[in-house]
C-alpha cells in the first residue's frame, strides 16, 4: 500500500521568509536604498522606479535597519562606507531580519576589499562609484531573479515537506495535536528520538513528519523493520560488510547508517534487536562511527537516529531483554501515538483520505461511504489501528459493486461489531467450505494489516499456497505493507 498521510488542518506551515517576491518583467519589487548623500540616492531611485520598482530610501546605516524591521524587502542597495552604522552592519542585520532579500553594495575603489569580504558574508554583489545606470539595473535584475529563484525552490521544498511530513498526518482530535506540536518542536534539532504506540498507529509517518520538517530534509530518510530480519543479515543491513567477510560477500556494500549520511535513519521495532545488535547501536550512538562487518576501519558518520517500539522498552528492561543504557540513548525525547479508539474522532477524516486514495490507485469510480458504513466504522474497536482501517477501506472499494459502500462490504471481523444489516443488506451466511475458508483467510490478512508471512504462519499453510489462494479470488495484495503506514 503506497505511503498515506495525516492532514493536520490546524497546524499552520507558512511559506519560509516574510516578504515575496514580484518579478521586474511582471510587476514591481520593494527595493531599499541605503546611502548618506542624497544625489546618490535621488539617482537610484529614479532608476529603479523607471523600471516600475517600489522604492525605499533610508539616509543612515541606523535608519535602515528601522525600515527593515518595519517592512520586508526583496533587495538592499547600501553604501558600504557610512558613519556611525556601516553597509556592512546593515548587510549583518540584514540577513537577520529579512534573509531572503538580496544585498547590492556600493563601493569605492579603496574600499573593494572589503566589498569582497561582504560577498562573503552573504552580500549578492556590489557596484563600484561612479557607476553605470545600465550596469547597476543588470545587478539589479540578476539579484531579483536570484531572489525569486531562491523563494521558488523554498516553496517547492514547502509542498515536498507537506506531502511527506505532516500532509500524510491526518487527524483534528487533542491527541494527534499534541503528536503534531511535539513533532514541531523536536524537528528542527538533531535530537535522538523514541516514538512509541501500538502497531498500524502511524509511527513510521511520524518519523517522516519529523525528518521532512528538519534541516535534514534534502537528505536520505532511510528505514528499516529492526524485528524483520535476523541478527546476521541486520548487522550487515545497518553496517554494511567488506568483499569476503561472510559466505556469499561477494562484494564490499554499505549498510544504511552510510546510506543515511547527512539525513536520518528510521530504526522500526528497535525492540525485537538482539544483546548484540544493541551494543553495536549503542557504539554508534556514542561514537558516530560504524564499522563495517568483517572490517576494523572506523567510518565516521552523520546520521540523525529516530527508533520506534510497538512496546515499552522500559518493561522490556525491567525483563532484561533491552539495555537501560541504549534507552536513555534514544529516549532523549519520546513521543506517544495513540491508538485509534482513543481518538474516534479522526476516523470520519481518515476514511474519508484513505476511500479518496484507494479510489483513485485502484482506478475505481467516485465511491462515497453511507452513513450505515461510517457508524460502523466508529463502533468497530480497531485493534490494528490506523493501518487496519486503511485495509478494511481498500477492501471495501476493491470488492465493492456499487456506487456506495454499505456495511456489507466491509471484512467479516469489522461487521462482527455492528449491524451489517441495514442499507446494505445482511452479509450472506457461507454455506460453502470455499467460501468460509475465504473469508477466514481475508479475515486473518486484515488483523494482520496484510503481512502475508505472519498471516500463513497463523493459517498454518505456506506462503506461497497463500499467494495462490488470493490469486484464485481475483484479489491483488495491496504493493505495500509496512508494520506502520
Amino acid at each position: 500500500m503506497v505511503d498515506t498521510a495525516w492532514r493536520l488542518a490546524e497546524i499552520p506551515v507558512g511559506l519560509p521568509g516574510r516578504g515575496g517576491w514580484i518579478s521586474p518583467g511582471c510587476g514591481m519589487a520593494s527595493i531599499l536604498v541605503v546611502d548618506n548623500e542624497p544625489s546618490v540616492r535621488m539617482t537610484l531611485a529614479m532608476l529603479l522606479k523607471g523600471q516600475g520598482h517600489q522604492v525605499l530610501e533610508a539616509a543612515d546605516g541606523r535608519a535602515a535597519i528601522e525600515k527593515l524591521r518595519e517592512e520586508p524587502v526583496s533587495l538592499i542597495i547600501t553604501d558600504l562606507k557610512m558613519a556611525e552604522v556601516s553597509g556592512l552592519e546593515v548587510l549583518r542585520e540584514a540577513k537577520a531580519l529579512c534573509p531572503e532579500a538580496g544585498v547590492i553594495l556600493l563601493t569605492g575603489h579603496g574600499t573593494i576589499e572589503s566589498a569582497v569580504e561582504a560577498m562573503r558574508l552573504g552580500a549578492f554583489d556590489y557596484v563600484t562609484k561612479p557607476f553605470e545606470s545600465s550596469e547597476l539595473l543588470h545587478r539589479v535584475q540578476n539579484a531579483l531573479t536570484h531572489h525569486q529563484l531562491v523563494n521558488e525552490v523554498r516553496l517547492l521544498q514547502q509542498q515536498i515537506r507537506e506531502q511527506r511530513g505532516f500532509g500524510t498526518l491526518v487527524g483534528r482530535s487533542p491527541q494527534m495535536a499534541r503528536v503534531a506540536e511535539m513533532i514541531s518542536r523536536v524537528a528542527k534539532t538533531d535530537t535522538t528520538i523514541l516514538i512509541e504506540g501500538e502497531s498500524g498507529t502511524g509511527k513510521e509517518l511520524v518519523a517522516r513528519a519529523i525528518h521532512a520538517e528538519s534541516p535534514r530534509a534534502d537528505r536520505p530518510f532511510v528505514a528499516i523493520n529492526c524485528g524483520a530480519l535476523p541478527e546476521t543479515l541486520l548487522e550487515s543491513e545497518l553496517f554494511g560488510h567488506v568483499k569476503g567477510a561472510f559466505t556469499g560477500a561477494a562484494a564490499t556494500r554499505k549498510g544504511l547508517f552510510e546510506e543515511a549520511d547527512r539525513g536520518t535513519l528510521f530504526l522500526d521495532e528497535i525492540g525485537d534487536t538482539s544483546a548484540a545488535i544493541q551494543i553495536k547501536l549503542l557504539r554508534v550512538l556514542q561514537e558516530r562511527e560504524i564499522r563495517r562487518v568483517g572490517s576494523n576501519a572506523p567510518i565516521k558518520i552523520d546520521v540523525r537516529v529516530l527508533a520506534a517500539s510497538h512496546r515499552s522498552l522500559e518493561e522490556l528492561v525491567k525483563e532484561g531483554r533491552f539495555r537501560e543504557d541504549l534507552l536513555y540513548r534514544l529516549n532523549v525525547v519520546t513521543i506517544p501515538v495513540p491508538p485509534l479508539r482513543e481518538r474516534r474522532e479522526d476516523i470520519p477524516l481518515l476514511a474519508t483520505h484513505f476511500l479518496e486514495g484507494a479510489v483513485k490507485r485502484l482506478g475505481k469510480p467516485v465511491l462515497t461511504l453511507s452513513q450505515e458504513a461510517m457508524n460502523l466504522l466508529l463502533e468497530y474497536p480497531w485493534p490494528g489501528n490506523v493501518r487496519q482501517l486503511e485495509n478494511a477501506i481498500e477492501r471495501a472499494v476493491l470488492l465493492a459493486t456499487r456506487e456506495t459502500i454499505f456495511p456489507g462490504d466491509f471484512p467479516p471481523t469489522v461487521l462482527r461489531t455492528g449491524s451489517a444489516g441495514e442499507a446494505g443488506g445482511p452479509a450472506s451466511k457461507l454455506t460453502r467450505l470455499e467460501d468460509v475458508e475465504r473469508e477466514h483467510i481475508l479475515s486473518t490478512l486484515d488483523e494482520l494489516g496484510w503481512n502475508q508471512a505472519r498471516a500463513a504462519d497463523v493459517l498454518g499453510i505456506g506462503r506461497n499456497t497463500l499467494w495462490r489462494k488470493l490469486k484464485e479470488y481475483g484479489i491483488q495484495p495491496p504493493d505495500r505493507r509496512s508494520d506502520d503506514p
